[in-house]
């Protein structure tokens, strides 16, 4: 048990970050499990215990989940999942992440200095250009979590809408990684799922410990936690190529 004394703490602190903003809990629970356990293990086992967080997260805010902005991105998603499985065997895919960093640092910047939300109406057709680029970001990278907030600033008016539309579309993006995997027998280890067994448990603790914390928390300040988080996503990416 004390083994996963570290592993449940770090755990129990990503999804309360989730519970919170919404996104963000593989910015918290990566980098610390993987100093212990091998990197691929971990991004899988993220994966599927992001799945039920964010179920749970969207079942705690249903009434303000935008479905009809998961509707449309849900298509994109399988495509930029395939192709994303096609550029990982083709491409090096080092610089596009770094570029990738970049981007969501800039826009965390930019929401930090003017944390009122811009809803620019974007048409809905590029709803699934944008669910492309998460779903292959997802595949690629395992982080679409700040590229789909990214979007849904953009999108939606409202930052509870925001905060609750996207654990519905990271559960979406998840499932369809975690298909891909178990069709190449990644999620075959036995290990793997006793681990999911006993952090699954602190993964839905730390969202509703979060929910609840957001639930007395003003809106503008929420949405600058929001732009901090995107911040940090972005700047933990570019360094993640340059050490790399």
């Amino acid at each position: 048990m004390l083994e996963f004394a570290l592993p449940s703490l770090a755990v129990l602190l990503g999804y309360i970050v989730l519970g919170i903003t919404g996104f963000g809990s593989a910015l918290i629970i990566v980098p610390l499990l993987s100093w212990i356990w091998p990197l691929p293990e971990v991004v899988a086992l993220t994966l599927l215990l992001d799945l039920p967080a964010c179920v749970m997260h969207g079942g705690l805010n249903l009434r303000q989940v935008r479905w009809d902005e998961v509707r449309r991105m849900v298509p994109g998603m399988l495509f930029g999942s395939l192709l994303g499985l096609w550029l990982v065997r083709i491409l090096e895919p080092r610089w596009p992440l770094f570029f990738l960093g970049l981007y969501i640092a800039a826009v965390g910047v930019k929401l930090l200095r003017r944390p009122a939300l811009v809803h620019a109406g974007l048409p809905d057709k590029a709803s699934t250009a944008a669910g492309a680029a998460a779903g292959m970001v997802e595949t690629m990278f395992g982080c679409a979590g700040p590229v789909l907030v990214t979007w849904l600033r953009w999108r939606l008016p409202d930052v509870r809408q925001m905060r609750a539309t996207a654990p519905a579309l990271i559960a979406c993006s998840a499932s369809i990684v975690i298909a891909g995997l178990g069709a190449t027998g990644r999620l075959s280890s036995s290990e793997l799922w006793w681990r999911w067994l006993l952090m699954a448990g602190f993964a839905l603790a730390g969202v509703v410990l979060g929910d609840r914390l957001a639930r007395h928390v003003p809106a503008p300040v929420l949405m600058r936690w929001v732009a901090l988080l995107l911040i940090v996503s972005g700047l933990l990416l570019t360094k993640h190529v340059l050490v790399a």
